[in-house]
């Protein structure tokens, strides 16, 4: 059967329908206060762990990194990569979320990257392979020198879909992500990211040669079904391929709350970030 970017009710839908398919601020109707507390949280996070921020791996005003060390400098190392659908939210906001891989003794890192659409898709994909290079080769002077677990949330879970590839990764958990682009290029989101015919086939990891590391696929149950679709194909794909990993439903959890079980060591995104080393 040949390869079918789009869902089954996608021909017949409306513009409207399909912005709909793809707006989790508009399904999650408490989105803004839950943005507002981690905005809060983050803020009082990067105060109390202030010494290793807005480190450049590039020229860009948004190429830099927070670095938080663990308790040594091998200990695993999970880096995030924030979502907005490439054209929202910046790094400084999301590190709040990495205290519960901290509470284990990991290392957490969160690069930054050029929004859209001042970047182009294919320019932000280079810029997180290029801040992991920089992570590679400067890490180790900031107490970050163990394995690498990449993982992103939403763009981010995209971004760590492409990412995984990178020789300084060991494995990854990719949270709520796009894995086939065609549909956004059917949506307002578009407007911004300006997604070419070259970039669907070369930046969509569904249609990419899956990358044989563990990678643990995880999506809230309470999402859209646009979001639960793209995470399970992307894990029946890799499935298919033998590569290991494993498909992490979420009970109940939204787009947003998902990112609650990276709080604590005991959270299921904690769990599988760690589980993926064992």
């Amino acid at each position: 059967m040949a390869y079918q970017p789009y869902p089954s009710f996608w021909q017949g839908a409306t513009p409207a329908a399909r912005d709909l398919a793809y707006d989790n601020t508009r399904a999650v109707v408490d989105s803004p206060a839950l943005i507002a507390r981690r905005n809060e949280e983050a803020a009082a996070f990067r105060a109390a762990h202030a010494g290793h921020l807005d480190l450049a791996y590039g020229p860009g005003q948004r190429q830099q990194w927070d670095l938080f060390p663990g308790a040594t400098p091998h200990a695993p190392c999970l880096v995030f990569i924030h979502g907005g659908y490439w054209q929202r939210n910046r790094r400084e906001d999301f590190c709040a979320f990495m205290a519960g891989v901290m509470a284990l003794g990991w290392s957490a890192a969160l690069p930054g990257y050029t929004l859209a659409p001042t970047a182009t898709l294919s320019d932000i994909v280079a810029e997180i392979s290029a801040s992991l290079d920089w992570l590679a080769g400067n890490g180790s002077s900031h107490g970050i020198a163990g394995p690498v677990v990449l993982s992103g949330w939403s763009a981010g879970g995209h971004l760590t879909g492409m990412g995984v590839r990178h020789p300084r990764v060991a494995a990854a958990l990719a949270i709520s992500g796009v894995y086939e682009l065609a549909p956004i290029r059917d949506t307002s989101l578009n407007d911004a990211v300006h997604l070419t015919e070259a970039e669907l086939a070369s930046l969509s990891p569904l249609r990419l040669p899956m990358v044989d590391k563990p990678v643990a696929v995880a999506f809230g149950t309470g999402e859209l079904p646009e979001l639960r679709r793209q995470s399970r194909e992307y894990h029946t794909a890799r499935s298919e391929a033998h590569c290991p990993g494993p498909l992490v439903p979420v009970k109940g959890a939204d787009h947003f709350r998902i990112l609650e079980h990276l709080k604590t060591p005991e959270g299921v995104l904690v769990r599988a970030a760690a589980d993926l080393l064992k």
